[in-house]
């Protein structure tokens, strides 16, 4: 399973979270750090990725063209890059279970 930052996102987080999602990156990783919102929707469809951000324009996306490639909408308001990173921690059974799920296009994350 390999998650991809959005660049609303800390790019600290591909770091915090290694060991439970080694093979996640961020946007500004792979050259794409001012990417349009469709842009970062078809390399994450190219490359099988689940983009993770909080901007509403993914939950959009998803709603209007479904899976793939799924999203993992963050709704935690302005919270710190650590708060992040342990809802996501907290949530490894849910968002393993979602990437496994062929019907699922979007999940919220309080």
């Amino acid at each position: 399973m390999k998650l991809l930052f959005d660049e609303n996102l800390s790019p600290k987080l591909v770091d915090l979270l290694s060991d439970i999602f080694p093979e996640c990156s961020h946007v500004r990783d792979i050259g794409m750090a001012s990417a349009s919102d469709p842009t970062i929707w078809q390399h994450a469809l190219k490359e099988d990725l689940i983009v993770v951000s909080k901007d509403e324009d993914f939950h959009h996306l998803s709603f209007l063209r479904g899976a793939p490639p799924k999203v993992i909408g963050i709704h935690l308001g302005n919270s710190s890059t650590k708060r992040v990173a342990q809802l996501l921690r907290e949530r490894h059974a849910q968002i393993t279970a979602f990437n496994l799920e062929s019907a699922s296009a979007f999940l919220p994350l309080p």
